[in-house]
């Protein structure tokens, strides 16, 4: 049975993404052998070079496995899979704003367990992120870097490794994102008074060791930050609408 992919998209993501679907909905088990790249190519009326490139994509994600001169494989569910989003994440305002909602809820708890957590040490290095993000718009700069190393700077608050890599991970899906919005936030004298606001209400309520606080703080900031970006100018939803186009066009599995 054929089951034709729409050109409209990378056609090595569609079918990624038509394969993970496959094994989720257990189609294929753990344990089963793909067909191969001719009867998949066949199937999807695609070239075997599309479909190595989609069963590269769920190889690097642990989903699939080679067995030398056997073929392909469903992988263990036991199997360690490194964490990914559908690249449709990386072509869409909807995407991003489904990337922020994951952040909101992050971001929160991160906050909360900082302010647990906060030692004198660890609220200079926040103080000095907060100051940094100034420093940069003083010198003209769009202050992207800053705004994420403030959050590094919470998330390390927390004496735990695997936040900062979580929003490190984030961070690949929104970063470009975050570059337009804040021209957006840049055109707007209040958008850009806001947004400190609630940077240095995130940090004093972590630095004075109150959770209850941070938590509150710092989803208020993700669901402005949300509000901002699906509310941006035409301009600035073109550009945003610009990059992630171009986006679509790389290979996401670099990320």
């Amino acid at each position: 049975m054929r089951d034709r992919l729409q050109p409209s998209e990378r056609l090595s993501d569609q079918l990624a993404a038509r394969l993970r679907e496959t094994i989720d909905d257990g189609a294929w088990a753990p344990g089963d052998r793909l067909p191969t790249e001719q009867q998949l190519a066949d199937r999807y009326e695609v070239s075997r070079t599309v479909v190595r490139e989609a069963v590269s994509q769920l190889k690097s994600t642990g989903m699939l496995t080679s067995r030398q001169g056997a073929g392909v494989f469903v992988a263990p569910r036991d199997h360690a899979r490194a964490l990914a989003f559908d690249p449709a994440v990386l072509t869409s305002m909807e995407g991003v704003l489904q990337v922020v909602e994951v952040r909101r809820t992050l971001e929160g708890d991160v906050a909360a367990l900082a302010a647990e957590r906060i030692t004198p040490a660890k609220a200079r290095a926040i103080e000095r992120a907060l100051a940094a993000i100034d420093e940069a718009v003083t010198r003209g700069e769009d202050g992207v870097e800053q705004d994420l190393q403030f959050h590094r700077a919470i998330a390390h608050a927390t004496d735990n490794p695997q936040f900062g890599r979580l929003l490190d991970f984030l961070e690949q899906y929104l970063r470009d994102a975050i570059k337009v919005t804040r021209a957006n936030e840049a055109m707007h004298t209040e958008f850009t008074r806001q947004v400190r606001a609630e940077h240095m209400a995130i940090a004093r309520a972590v630095i004075s060791g109150r959770p209850d606080l941070a938590r509150r703080a710092a989803t208020r900031h993700m669901v402005a930050a949300s509000r901002r970006i699906a509310e941006a100018d035409a301009p600035v939803r073109q550009a945003l609408t610009r990059v992630l186009s171009r986006k679509a066009r790389r290979d996401p599995t670099a990320a």
